[in-house]
């Protein structure tokens, strides 16, 4: 049985170049007609149809003639489409550069600029139509044309070219002061390039903490636009899914250090939490106008540290100011404790971090407790059990539970406060024994002050 293949014949009017020419003429003023609503859901993508709709007419209608006053026309036609959708394209780079920068994990991002360079390049190879049409047609309109055209390139390029690679490094006392563990951790796992903006509060003690840490090549001037903070919980994660024991013996190498703490702290311990055997939980406290729904709830506070007490601990009271009443008499009172002197100088970020190693293998600290506060999360990266409470599952932070040891994320439900308690319970029989100390080691003696 032989098939019948259906001939699609063209139209008479398909083979006509007037009829290619008005057609393409029709559909480059309904483009333009488009131009003062493109702000409008769907109707940008409907604006690049028809340019390209425009284009691909234009140049059938070119290929059918020979008559120069035709050619003249349809290679204007051409020239204003590829000049729309290069001015197009430089629109699109930039909206989509800005969303970007913005993503939540650094393969997003990466991912988004691709397609950037992507647009960037279709808008360069429409600038290059238009030169070249520019040249054919030989009228300083077009000229004018090409030029404006080839700009519109160089600004989508520049995009490209000056991204901004680096994540800022906050110093302004009023921003998350945890935010530089994130950024700090993410830098010694993948390479990070870091800015700081200068003339800010702590420029000098971020420099510090970052030279200290084997990161001050890191430091790059400070550009605007920077990457996204998001990222670099991402980062964090993915180093302490491929070995969590390697990611914080990174992290505690380069944050603390291999000298001992000053004698000063050791001092200032003494001297506000005491030289008590007792085994003691930290409790984070935080208020702010930054996220306020996830400040410390007081009441819920109250009720934490009953459960801690009734468990024979002592509560340490960190973070931000709290109203009276609500630390017991055999609680340690360390809030605001931050602004002391002692954690205010050039090495203020690790001298805070020496203060939370000292409590854990000098003083009794077996874990941490609070909202989900950044401040935390030095301490927990460097393994100091972490059990941090939220309204709901949390984007950025889950994605650290089951990955950096110790780390535990509790939302609010009925009955979590007994998950509290049996958390605690879990912390009491867990033996404390220093990370720098040899594994056949088993006594409880507190580590010499020259491996802390």
């Amino acid at each position: 049985m032989v098939r019948k293949i259906a001939v699609i014949l063209p139209h008479p009017e398909d083979s006509d170049p007037g009829t290619q020419q008005q057609k393409a003429a029709a559909m480059l003023t309904a483009a333009t007609a488009l131009e003062g609503t493109l702000h409008l859901p769907g109707v940008r993508n409907r604006y690049r149809r028809q340019l390209e709709e425009t284009i691909s007419l234009a140049t059938s209608a070119l290929a059918l003639t020979n008559n120069r006053l035709e050619v003249s026309k349809i290679r204007w036609l051409l020239l204003r489409a590829h000049a729309a959708l290069a001015a197009d394209a430089r629109y699109g780079a930039g909206q989509l550069s800005r969303g970007s920068q913005r993503a939540p994990t650094l393969a997003d991002c990466d991912d988004g600029w691709q397609r950037v360079e992507a647009i960037v390049t279709h808008g360069e190879n429409a600038a290059k139509e238009v030169a070249r049409l520019a040249t054919e047609l030989g009228t300083a309109e077009a000229d004018a044309i090409a030029v404006k055209t080839r700009e519109m390139a160089r600004g989508a390029r520049n995009l490209v070219t000056e991204r901004n690679r680096a994540y800022t490094f906050h110093t302004d006392p009023g921003f998350s002061f945890g935010e530089g563990w994130y950024l700090a951790a993410a830098a010694l796992f993948a390479g990070l390039s870091i800015q700081i903006k200068p003339g800010t509060a702590h420029e000098i003690q971020a420099k510090r903490f970052l030279h200290d840490a084997g990161l001050g090549t890191a430091i790059v001037p400070y550009r605007s636009r920077p990457a996204s903070p998001k990222h670099l919980t991402d980062i964090i994660a993915n180093a302490f899914g491929r070995n969590p024991q390697g990611a914080q013996k990174i992290l505690r190498e380069a944050f603390l250090g291999s000298k001992p703490p000053d004698l000063s702290l050791t001092r200032w311990i003494e001297e506000n939490v005491g030289a008590s055997p007792d085994k003691k939980v930290l409790l984070w406290i935080r208020t702010g106008d930054h996220d306020a729904e996830r400040n410390t709830c007081f009441r819920e506070l109250r009720h934490i540290s009953d459960v801690v007490l009734e468990k024979g601990l002592i509560p340490i009271f960190f973070g931000d100011a709290i109203p009276p009443g609500i630390i017991p008499k055999s609680g340690v009172d360390l809030t605001l404790r931050w602004k002391d002197p002692l954690f205010q100088g050039p090495t203020m970020r690790r001298q805070q971090l020496q203060l939370f190693e000292a409590l854990r293998y000098r003083h009794g600290l077996i874990g941490q407790i609070g909202v989900t506060t950044a401040g935390m999360d030095g301490p927990a990266l460097l393994g100091l059990p972490t059990l941090y409470l939220t309204q709901r599952r949390n984007v950025r932070l889950g994605k650290w539970v089951g990955t950096v040891p110790g780390y535990q994320e509790l939302v609010r439900r009925p009955g979590y406060l007994d998950v509290i308690r049996e958390t605690a319970s879990q912390w009491l029989t867990q033996p404390v024994t220093h990370p720098n100390r040899c594994c056949a080691d088993k006594t409880d003696d507190p580590p010499k002050r020259e491996h802390w």
